[in-house]
């Protein structure tokens, strides 16, 4: 069967989604239009440009996650020098190097921008915290902008997605004034953008099959707020969550696929083998159980 689908954000919690795909595919459903946050839309952006489920675990399995931890060269030979450059640049991390891997994925499929891609069949969220606004890649770079998305870089625009606040530096964007936006991960505002297909399949009747790395909302457990750093770490996971959140609770819980990953931090860099293994066989258990009963 024919389906759109939408991912959640969670770094390398995606990992998860290997399982998750792989059952996807077992039950002989294909995906048509994709879109996802952060994470996620890495996830959409390769589907979108016609890897299959093998050629993205393989990928996924062969890359060394800290490889993406790729600090200003100066940071690195003055003590202390990181926190000035956060404090200064907003980020430890340029993301380049993050950047760069995507961009080389979605090359060897001969794709560059999105006009290599099937119209509306790959949208990105992102954060402008300059205009105060979540952003839909390609939909609204004309609007905007004024930028064309003919000519706009897939692997930026998930690149873009995929900054998390404080962790990477914020890209930045020219617009219709003079000043650029900061941009920021799209999970800032949506983390979990299932709401970005609503409307469009009336005229077709497809599907939307959604993955997020959570649990079920109502679930979710009481944060245990000590000190400043604990409200820092419960004001942003609301952030993260609480949009999202309210919608699932009122819609669409039935064509979620909700993989529990709490146990692993977004941004832990760091895993070895045996974490993700275990990430990808709880993504697969996870969508097993949920699509013997699917669709409903």
């Amino acid at each position: 069967m024919k389906i759109d689908g939408v991912f959640s954000g969670g770094g390398v919690k995606a990992y998860a989604f290997l399982g998750a795909l792989q059952e996807v595919y077992a039950y002989n459903h294909s995906y048509e239009r994709v879109a996802g946050t952060s994470a996620g839309a890495i996830l959409a952006a390769l589907i979108a440009a016609g890897y299959s489920i093998n050629e993205i675990e393989k990928k996924f399995k062969e890359l060394n996650t800290e490889k993406f931890l790729d600090p200003p060269k100066w940071t690195t030979l003055v003590p202390f020098s990181k926190w000035l450059n956060l404090y200064f640049q907003l980020g430890l991390y340029k993301g380049n190097k993050m950047e760069k891997w995507i961009y080389k994925l979605l090359e060897a499929k001969s794709i560059y921008t999105f006009n290599d891609l099937k119209p509306g069949y790959l949208k990105v969220v992102i954060s402008d915290i300059s205009l105060g606004k979540l952003v839909v890649i390609p939909d609204d770079l004309e609007r905007i902008y004024g930028i064309s998305p003919a000519y706009f870089p897939v692997a930026k625009a998930v690149r873009m997605s995929a900054g998390f606040p404080y962790f990477f530096i914020p890209k930045k964007l020219p617009g219709k004034s003079d000043k650029k936006s900061l941009i920021v991960d799209g999970g800032l505002l949506s983390n979990f953008p299932l709401w970005v297909f609503k409307g469009e399949n009336r005229r077709n009747n497809r599907p939307v099959l959604g993955m997020k790395l959570s649990g079920f909302p109502e679930k979710e457990q009481q944060r245990d707020i000590r000190n400043a750093l604990d409200m820092f770490h419960a004001l942003f996971s609301t952030m993260l969550h609480a949009h999202d959140a309210r919608y699932v609770s009122k819609s669409e819980q039935h064509n979620i696929i909700f993989i529990p990953v709490d146990q692993v931090a977004t941004m832990d860099f760091e895993l070895d083998h045996r974490t993700k293994e275990k990430l990808i066989h709880t993504g697969k258990n996870r969508a097993e159980s949920f699509l013997k009963h699917w669709p409903k």
